[in-house]
């Protein structure tokens, strides 16, 4: 699974600016709503403070993959933000985040959902990609290296 499958280039959002967890969560949720008529914000908050609640998806690195599943998807999508000003996310390593990640799934898509998930902590746990992202504030550019083939396929 590539992360051009998951994401579109209108799913990115740069210089967000939250200055809590729920904040992020809320935008995130809301983003999703405003780009997919199937998505309710206050379903898809819900979802993601569910999954939160088992453990937070703060994977280290100044990186969070939030992610739940949903009934009104047909397929997973991806949503992707850079923070203005990084958040306190319970992440591993205790720093906070500043790239987010956000995936969404159907309900039933269990080994699709798994397989994004994988794809996407394996890009991002990538340091290069990651101060590529940092480095730019540019939804293009930011769409262009999340989509790369380098970045698609870092181990």
């Amino acid at each position: 699974m590539e992360l051009l499958n998951i994401i579109g280039s209108d799913a990115v959002l740069s210089g967000l600016k939250v200055g809590s967890k729920k904040r992020l969560l809320q935008e995130m949720a809301a983003f999703a709503a405003g780009k997919d008529g199937r998505v309710s914000a206050a379903e898809c908050l819900d979802a993601l403070q569910e999954r939160e609640a088992l453990g937070p998806t703060g994977m280290g690195g100044g990186v969070a993959i939030p992610h739940a599943r949903l009934a009104q998807l047909d397929r997973v999508v991806g949503y992707f933000a850079r923070l203005e000003k990084p958040v306190d996310f319970d992440a591993v390593d205790g720093l906070p985040v500043n790239l987010v990640f956000m995936l969404l799934a159907p309900k039933e898509a269990g080994a699709e959902h798994l397989r994004a998930l994988a794809r996407v902590s394996r890009t991002l746990r990538d340091p290069r990609i990651c101060e590529k992202l940092r480095s730019t504030g540019d939804v293009s550019a930011l769409y262009a290296i999340l989509t790369e083939p380098s970045a698609s396929h870092a181990a």
